[in-house]
């Protein structure tokens, strides 16, 4: 995989990964404020939206680079 692919599969999967940590971090934010920490990663509202996107890139990532045409 060239560097060039890298760039652009991080390109056309950046959005997913920003709409998923905007949506997690909004969600956890509430959950922390009402005192449910379970399930999130060291107790971090940033943590564990900053792991969510990463997932979100990863995935994304992959789809679009099955999806190329060969």
């Amino acid at each position: 995989m060239s560097a060039e692919l890298l760039v652009f599969l991080v390109m056309k999967s950046a959005g997913a990964a920003v709409g998923v940590f905007l949506g997690t971090f909004i969600g956890f934010v509430i959950r922390d404020r009402k005192g449910k920490t379970e399930g999130m990663i060291g107790g971090s509202v940033t943590l564990t939206a900053l792991a969510a996107a990463g997932l979100a890139l990863l995935v994304m990532m992959v789809v679009t680079y099955l999806r190329l045409p060969a």
